[in-house]
């Protein structure tokens, strides 16, 4: 006998559609250092020509400072995702005031960045320059609120004879526990062992600060320094937490 024929599959009609293959999913990217969100919230406090006329604030402050060029407005406005938060002169030397830019969501200021002028650019007057000098002098040592100093430096030129003056002027509240951090701008302008050298001679005049490369273009440096000015400016507050232990303990009694 001749074998039995298999019965045919029916065949595809032809407008039906070929079985979709399973989606892949998409790998979850890592989560956004809350320091990041925290920065973009800066927004224009005030200004003022010297120390007497900022206002007293008990928030935490951080100052940023340094050598006119050096970067300065470029990386605040980097670290707070804004282009035209801290004023950028065409012409160097030409800011006259310390600015102060409020931190914190929902309008609540919880900390404030402070601009201070640059220094060291030769077309400023001396009359100038000199009465900067004493201004910033004062503000860095007398500010009650300063939690932090971030000097910004060129690494193709180094530490200049002002920078290790400022750095002399600050040593005895970075011992008593004034945070310090020197930020070596245009990174992506050096090689890797210019890189490596310019932060081994920076952590030698860091005095125990921190130093960190950082490139607004190639955005080196901009979580890793975000997270620092975070943490030493969001750290527990011990008065709170025994506010809320009495409490507890409050809660607790019998009533009488």
């Amino acid at each position: 006998m001749p074998p039995p024929i298999a019965p045919k599959a029916p065949a595809r009609r032809a407008n039906a559609r070929a079985p979709t293959p399973p989606r892949k999913t998409a790998p979850a990217h890592a989560a956004q250092h809350p320091a990041l969100g925290w920065l973009h919230t800066a927004r224009f406090l005030t200004t003022s020509p010297d120390l007497q006329h900022l206002p007293p604030l008990e928030v935490p402050e951080i100052a940023f400072v340094g050598r006119s060029n050096a970067g300065k407005s470029t990386c605040i406005n980097t670290l707070t995702q804004q282009k035209q938060l801290a004023f950028a002169s065409k012409k160097p030397g030409r800011t006259q005031h310390i600015n102060l830019f409020s931190l914190g969501k929902q309008g609540v200021t919880d900390a404030v960045l402070a601009d201070l002028p640059g220094y060291g650019y030769a077309a400023v007057p001396m009359q100038d320059k000199l009465r900067w000098q004493q201004v910033m002098a004062n503000y860095l040592v007398t500010r009650e609120n300063l939690a932090a100093i971030v000097l910004l430096c060129d690494p193709r030129h180094g530490l200049t004879e002002l920078d290790e003056v400022l750095l002399e002027v600050i040593r005895p509240r970075v011992e008593q526990g004034l945070k310090f951090l020197i930020v070596l701008t245009k990174a992506d302008k050096l090689t890797r062992s210019e890189a490596a050298k310019a932060l081994s001679i920076a952590k030698l005049n860091a005095g125990g600060g921190e130093v960190r490369l950082f490139s607004a273009t190639k955005r080196v440096g901009v979580e890793e320094v975000s997270r620092l000015l975070w943490d030493w400016t969001r750290g527990p507050a011990p008065d709170a937490a025994n506010a809320t232990t009495e409490l507890s303990i409050d809660a607790n009694k019998n009533p009488t």
